[in-house]
C-alpha cells in the first residue's frame, strides 16, 4: 500500500467512515461490520473515523467490539470528534474525551477533530476553550493529530485557521456535485485549505448516497464510460485533488466495501473524459430541484424530533420523486411511515430543533411543509 504523503502512518488515501454502519434493526450488525473491517484492513488500509453521536452513540462501541478489541493498536488508526451538544463549559471536555476513549477501548486517538465547525458553534468552542483543551490533551499524548471538520462558507474556515494555526488538518464536505455549489462552496473551502497548507480529509464524497442512484440521463452518461460504478467515480473525483490526504466512505454493507476497495486499492486519478462526464452529470442535476440533504441523521439523532419524523428519509423520498417521477415513491413513503410508526411531514410542529443541528443549514420546516402538500394529501 502506497504511503500517505501527508501522514506516513496512514496507509493509502481511503478511510472507513463509521456513521452508516450495517444495521440489524436499531442495532449495529457486528458480524457484518467485522467482515467489512477485516476486508478493509486486509486490503492494506487502516483509517477509521467515528464520533460520539453517530448511530445514537453506537458507532464508538461498535469500533470497540469489531476493531480495537480484535486488532493490535498499531494495525489501525482511529479518529474521533468533540461535538457541540456534549459540553457546556471547558470543565466538561476532558471527562467527555476520556469517556470516548473508554467507549472505543483505546488509550489515545490518532486524529481528533473539533466537530462540524461553523460560524455559530465556533463561538461556543472559543468560549469553552475547546481548542486549547484539545491541545493540552495532545501534549499529554492522548491525541496524535488535532484537526477540525467544517460545514460553512470558505471565509469562516479562513477565519478559524487564522486564529488556530496549530490545526494540522481539515475535514470537509467535498464531492463533484457540491464543487461549485453556492451553499457548500466545495471548491472555495478546499482552496482555503490549500492556502493554509492543511491536508484535507474528505467526507460525503458520494453525498450521502445521492451520487450512487442517479437520474436516468445522468446514469447513462457514466455507464457510457464503460468503467466503474457511480460511487467509484465520485470517490475518485475527491481523491484526485493534490491536497487530499484521505477520502472517507460511510459503507453499510460488504458490497459497498468491495466496490470502494476496487476503486481505491489501485487508485488512479480521473481522466479528462471521466471529468467531462461528471460535468455533464452536474448539468443534469442542475435542471432538477433537489434538496441537498446528505442523510447524516444529525437532525433526528441530535435534535430528538418531538414528533418522531424521519426527516432524512422524507427528504430522500422527495428527491427520489423529483429524480425519477415514480408515483410508487409516494406509496412507499406512506407505507414506511405507517409500518415504522414515524411522524409524517405534515406532523411537523415547526419547533426548529432539527435546523439548529443541520450541517447543510437546510430550512427543514419549509421543506417538510412543501413535501406534505404532495406526499400527505389524500
Amino acid at each position: 500500500m502506497k504511503q500517505n504523503r501527508f501522514f506516513p502512518e496512514i496507509y493509502g488515501n481511503f478511510g472507513f467512515g463509521c456513521m452508516r454502519l450495517p444495521m440489524n434493526g436499531e442495532e449495529v450488525d457486528y458480524a457484518e461490520f467485522c467482515r467489512m473491517a477485516d476486508a478493509f484492513i486486509a486490503a492494506g488500509f487502516n483509517y477509521f473515523d467515528t464520533a460520539h453521536g453517530y448511530i445514537k452513540g453506537k458507532s464508538e462501541t461498535a469500533i470497540a467490539a469489531c476493531v480495537s478489541s480484535r486488532y493490535p493498536r498499531e494495525r489501525f488508526l482511529l479518529t474521533n470528534k468533540l461535538t457541540e451538544p456534549y459540553f457546556e463549559k471547558q470543565e466538561d471536555i476532558r471527562p467527555f474525551f476520556m469517556q470516548q476513549l473508554a467507549l472505543c477501548k483505546v488509550d489515545y486517538f490518532d486524529f481528533y477533530l473539533m466537530h462540524a465547525q461553523n460560524k455559530k458553534n465556533y463561538q461556543k468552542f472559543k468560549r469553552c476553550r475547546a481548542y486549547e483543551t484539545a491541545w493540552e490533551l495532545k501534549q499529554e499524548g492522548y491525541i496524535r493529530h488535532l484537526g477540525l471538520s467544517f460545514h460553512d462558507k470558505a471565509e469562516v474556515l479562513d477565519m478559524i485557521l487564522n486564529e488556530h494555526p496549530e490545526i494540522e488538518f481539515v475535514q470537509i464536505q467535498f464531492n463533484y456535485l457540491d464543487y461549485e455549489s453556492d451553499e457548500v462552496e466545495g471548491r472555495k473551502v478546499y482552496e482555503v485549505c490549500e492556502k493554509h497548507q492543511k491536508p484535507v480529509m474528505v467526507m460525503e464524497p458520494v453525498k450521502g448516497g445521492s451520487l450512487v442512484k442517479l437520474p436516468e440521463e445522468a446514469d447513462r452518461i457514466l455507464r457510457d464510460l464503460n468503467g466503474g460504478s457511480n460511487a467509484s467515480y465520485a470517490i475518485r473525483f475527491a481523491a484526485s485533488f493534490p491536497q487530499i490526504a484521505v477520502v472517507l466512505s460511510g459503507m453499510s454493507n460488504m458490497e459497498q466495501m468491495e466496490d470502494n476497495l476496487a476503486a481505491m486499492c489501485d487508485f488512479k486519478p480521473l481522466t479528462e473524459a471521466e471529468t467531462e462526464a461528471l460535468r455533464k452529470v452536474c448539468a443534469v442535476f442542475g435542471r432538477l430541484e433537489l434538496i441537498p440533504c446528505t442523510a447524516c441523521h444529525y437532525c433526528v439523532e441530535e435534535s430528538a424530533c418531538p414528533k418522531n419524523i424521519r426527516i432524512p428519509e422524507i427528504l430522500g423520498a422527495s428527491n427520489a420523486y423529483e429524480s425519477f417521477h415514480n408515483p410508487n415513491t409516494i406509496n412507499d413513503y406512506r407505507n414506511f411511515m405507517t409500518a415504522e410508526d414515524h411522524g409524517k411531514a405534515a406532523d411537523c410542529i415547526r419547533c426548529g430543533k432539527c435546523e439548529k443541528v443541520c450541517p447543510q443549514h437546510l430550512e427543514i420546516r419549509e421543506l417538510l411543509a412543501k413535501i406534505a402538500a404532495v406526499f400527505d394529501r389524500q
